[in-house]
């Protein structure tokens, strides 16, 4: 247990990495960090509730409501829904944070980073799926997904559209029920999920994450730094003569 705390609390501080130089991954603002007690919240009711009684209780219950053959597709397009709101905010006339490239490589990043915690946690917890189908259950990377997502809408139109903003944690917390009633994740699984999820969202919607910057002075030479993953996760960088 003392594992996946240490593992949660990089994964919150990890990005915010403060540089004076114009080659470094910076934050574009001080952060509020009252706004990640929600999150903490969330991730430590996951963690206590993963070997608790309640756990299997509220399973017990969940498949009491929705039936023990439950069986439904939709919590794989319930996490992305908020990614189109996204975009189609624009489109309504809606006034977002940042522009249609800024908002693509926020959403790229954040996700790609929620997927990597959370895999490296499962790997750690070694959990198994009330289904019994494998050892993968926490915590919940749809969940994650989905708040990932949601999060990332909310900080992008809050100003514009506090509603529309907000309407997509909807579709996340849909995502947690329809996990749950799917019988592949306790409920330690989604809040967990939502937490890391609401956690990613903050961060990356505070930070400079694709930073580009002159190669050198005298050259108009310009380099794209960003994450990287597949069977080495680390950083990647692009390089584009500006002629």
């Amino acid at each position: 247990m003392k594992k996946i705390a240490v593992l949660y609390l990089f994964s919150i501080l990890a990005p915010q990495i403060y540089a004076q130089n114009a080659d470094s991954l910076v934050v574009s603002q001080k952060r509020n960090y009252s706004s990640f007690i929600v999150p903490s919240v969330l991730v430590g009711s996951g963690v206590w509730l993963l070997h608790s009684k309640y756990n299997t209780t509220i399973q017990a219950k969940t498949n009491a409501i929705f039936g023990s053959d439950f069986q439904s597709k939709a919590d794989n397009i319930f996490p992305l829904l908020p990614v189109g709101q996204m975009y189609l905010g624009m489109y309504l006339g809606l006034e977002p944070k940042t522009n249609f490239k800024k908002q693509t490589i926020t959403i790229a990043m954040a996700n790609t980073a929620t997927v990597v915690v959370v895999e490296l946690i499962k790997r750690l917890t070694q959990k198994e799926r009330p289904d019994l189908s494998n050892n993968s259950s926490f915590p919940s990377g749809h969940t994650a997904v989905g708040f990932t997502n949601a999060t990332l809408l909310f900080y992008q139109y809050k100003e514009s559209h506090f509603w529309y903003a907000s309407s997509g944690y909807i579709f996340a917390g849909a995502t947690a029920v329809f996990r749950m009633a799917n019988n592949k994740h306790f409920a330690s699984d989604v809040l967990a999920g939502a937490g890391i999820g609401v956690a990613s969202g903050i961060i990356f919607s505070n930070s400079t994450l694709f930073h580009a910057f002159s190669v050198s002075k005298k050259s108009k030479t310009t380099a794209y730094i960003y994450p990287q993953i597949g069977k080495h996760i680390g950083f990647g960088a692009s390089i584009y003569p500006n002629f």
